[in-house]
Parts: C-alpha cells; structure tokens; sequence
C-alpha cells in the first residue's frame, strides 16, 4: 500500500512540476522589457544586440536546431542514447530561454517570435513529462492504456519539434531584423512559407530516397502520386489566395493565380499517369516539368531593385535545374525503377534535385524586399549574397544526410552470420539499442541459452550464433 501511495504520488507530482515550469516562463515573460526606447512606429531600438542575446541565439540554434532533431532521430531507432541527449538539449534550453529576457542593448516591440516562444517550451515540458512518465515503466492497471497513449502523443509531438523549432528560428531572424511588419507582412509569408514548403520537399525526397523505399512499396504508390497530389492541393489554395476576389487585378496576382491553375491541372495529370494499367505504381515526369515550370515563370519576376532582380532570376535558375535534374533521375537514371539497387543505396545523380531544392528554398526566403532592400545598402553584391543562402543549403543539406545516416546505421536488421562462416569472417554485429534486445542477436539471451543448455551439449560441439534447439540433436 505504502509503494502505491508513492507510484501515485510520483505521477500526480508530474503535472505540477509541468504546470508549474510554465508559470515560471510566464512571470519572467510579463516582466521582460519596457519598450521605452523603441520610436513610435518602430519594431525594436536602435542599439545593437549584446553579448547575452548572442549567446541566447546561439545556445537555442545548438538546442533546437542540432540536439533535438539528433535526440529524435535516437529516439526513433530506440537507441539508449535517446534520453542522454535530450536532457542536455533541455539542460541547454532552459536558460538560454531566459537569457532571452534577460539581455540589455537592443529592445523589441511586441511580436511573434516572443510569444511563440511560451508554446515552443511548454511543448518541451510536455516532452519532460511524459518522457520521465514513461521511464518510470508503469504498466498495471490504468497505466497500461496510458501508457499506450503517452507513447503515441510522445512521438506525434517529438516530430513536431523540429518542424514547430524551424518556425521559430525563422521568427528569431525576422523579430532580430524588425521585417515583415505592415505592409510588408503578405509578402514575406508568401517567400518564407514557400521557401520552407521547397526546403521541406528537399528532405522528404532525401528520406524518400534514403529510407523510404519500403514504405513506398508498402504503400502500393509512387511517389509521383503523392507529389501530383500534394501540387494539386497546393495549386488550388493558390488560385483562391493570390487575389482578393471582387478587387482589382495588381502587380503580380495574374501571375500567380496563373501559376496556380496550372499547378492543380498539372498535378491532377500527375495522379493519373501514376498508374499502369495493371494498377501497379508507376513513375512519371509531372512533378518535375512543374518544378521546372515554376523556376522559369519566378525567373522573370520583376522586382523593384536590381539586386532583387538577380536573386528572383538565380532562384529561378536552380529551381528550373532542380526540375530538370528530377526528370532525368526518373527517366534515365533509375529508368522508372523505384531504385537502383535493392539495399536502397543511392546513385550521386540522385542528391542533385533535393539539394537544389534546399538551394532554391533558401534563395526565395532570403529574396525579400526588406532583405534584399539591407544588403543592397550594406554594399554586398549579389554574387556575395548568393554564395552565402548556397552555404546555408550545404549545411542543411549535410545535417539532413547526417541524420538520416544515424537512422539507418541504427535501425537495420541484426546482422546473424551464418554457421558455417569462420570466426574471423563473422561480420561486425550490431550492438542493442536503448536496452532493447532483438532477436538471437541479443549477447545476454545467447549466454542464458548456453548456460542453460550446458550440461546437454557435447564438449567437442562447435560454437554457433545460437544454441537454442540443440538439446535434440544426436552427436556422433
């Protein structure tokens, strides 16, 4: 009774260090900044950011944008390294997160990125929460079904983070600059929303392509079909958002309403050429001639400014390239074959069109007016400027590749050498992951099967990967 009353007392105590976490972050954000120095009509003051919000900048990149993604991919393949890495993302949070309330110098007018920011971190409390509740290993009686829904709504949020943490950066960056307010506040959605949409892409096609092939075959699809459909959907939100219907026709609204109808009609082609006849999945150039069709019409976008200009062209330029390139994957590279190889190794040809749509998403992000508007004054040319969204897309790019690697090293079957194999030829196995044992490949379920099974097997038997079913054998 005494260790039921403490279980209970354990649990019930968790949603008050939770609750009472967030009313922490809550007090210090009501008593966080005057504003007294910001001019009327301004988003922040003229100073310039300190050394405490640089550090609070840098630890949030470091937690959010590094740990976390790294701590959900662990905890994905259930490896033991899961729970380690996430508590020093938390450890490096926390008080980066009150650094952030806590810097002199430059102040800030009431915005997105600030109040965001009380939702980012009450999800992590949640992630805490339920994270030491489902370490403790409660299983009788109402924790069976808890447990079960604590471990689905574990995951659902955990890869949400990186998702909902991308946001957030993009706010940080907007909120650190004063962009997007007013009048500038529709145009900048329609780059950052549409940047990430293609950066997004990218990794999909990246995952797709790296460790996806399996889930495509379960799917009975291709994934031209879930492309097709996905720019069908987004081709009609397009065509009803782009003009304010009953006003009048402005800069460039035909055009991108345009764009949008030949989106919708372009992907409903893609879904029904993503067919054989035998109703079998089947690959298609769709996807990639829209890609390519979009990059052309973005390309001769006219801008205000020169250098704005040469961003919007070269952005056009690899979006079309990125187009190209998956039309050539499909068609002569894999030749309509899901992959080339079985293991689901990758030709180089095929990084080339996720890259350029990391490339492009960082190009259109980085193509606002107020952006282009402060490196034009700054004297950066745009060849300069270029290079460095080119360098942001490389990092992403490996970081994506990096995690995707960690998954499938970790994630494989057991290696079970065969019984005839010499000691020395054995391949390398692999190690247990998070405490889990799979299969024979477990070290501590072999030795328990031998040293059961010890005194029935013979002296001279050889040794094998596993010894269970040996006690029926006849030996000579």
């Amino acid at each position: 009774m005494a260790r039921f009353i403490r279980s209970r007392t354990s649990y019930g105590s968790l949603p008050v260090l939770g609750l009472t976490t967030f009313s922490l972050l809550v007090r210090s954000v009501a008593a966080h900044g005057t504003m007294e120095k910001i001019a009327p009509g301004d988003a922040m003051s003229a100073e310039p950011m300190d050394a405490i919000l640089w550090i609070h900048i840098m630890l949030m990149l470091l937690s959010f944008g590094i740990i976390f993604p790294t701590g959900m991919v662990l905890g994905m393949v259930r490896n033991r390294w899961h729970v380690p890495v996430q508590l020093l993302g938390t450890a490096i949070a926390i008080p980066a997160y009150f650094l952030g309330h806590l810097h002199k110098g430059r102040e800030f007018a009431s915005n997105v990125h600030a109040k965001f920011a009380n939702w980012l971190m009450l999800m992590l409390a949640f992630q805490v929460v339920i994270g030491v509740y489902l370490r403790m290993h409660l299983t009788k009686g109402v924790h069976g079904k808890m447990r079960s829904v604590a471990v689905v709504a574990h995951g659902i949020v955990g890869k949400l983070m990186p998702v909902l943490s991308w946001t957030q950066m993009l706010f940080g960056g907007i909120a650190a600059l004063g962009f997007c307010r007013d009048d500038h506040l529709g145009q900048c959605l329609a780059h950052f929303i549409m940047g990430s949409a293609f950066i997004g892409y990218g990794i999909i096609m990246t995952v797709l392509m790296l460790v996806g092939q399996v889930w495509l075959k379960k799917t009975g699809r291709s994934q031209e079909f879930f492309d097709s459909t996905m720019i069908a959907a987004w081709g009609c939100v397009n065509t009803f958002t782009e003009h304010h219907w009953g006003g009048p026709w402005v800069a460039n609204d035909i055009q991108h309403t345009t764009m949008g109808v030949v989106w919708w009609c372009a992907g409903l082609a893609g879904i029904w050429l993503s067919r054989k006849k035998d109703g079998s999945p089947k690959r298609n150039f769709i996807p990639g001639f829209v890609i390519f069709l979009t990059g052309w019409a973005m390309s001769g976008h006219p801008q205000h400014l020169m250098l704005s200009t040469k961003v919007h062209s070269f952005f056009g330029y690899t979006l079309m390239a990125a187009g190209l390139t998956r039309i050539i994957e499909i068609a002569f590279v894999l030749k309509d074959a899901p992959n080339l190889s079985e293991d689901g190794d990758a030709n180089s040809f095929q990084y080339v069109p996720p890259f350029l749509l990391y490339a492009s998403g960082f190009l259109f992000m980085g193509a606002t007016e107020q952006q282009t508007q402060l490196i034009s004054d700054a004297g950066i040319s745009h060849v300069s400027y270029i290079l460095v969204l080119y360098s942001f897309a490389f990092l992403v790019f490996l970081f994506v590749n990096m995690l995707l690697h960690l998954y499938s090293v970790n994630s494989g079957p057991p290696a079970v050498p065969p019984k005839d194999v010499e000691e020395p030829e054995r391949p390398e196995r692999i190690p247990r992951q998070n405490g889990h044992t799979r299969g024979t490949d477990s070290r501590q379920i072999r030795d328990a099967e031998e040293f059961e099974l010890e005194g029935l097997m013979s002296e001279d038997e050889p040794e094998s990967p596993s010894t269970l079913g040996k006690n029926n054998e006849t030996h000579v």
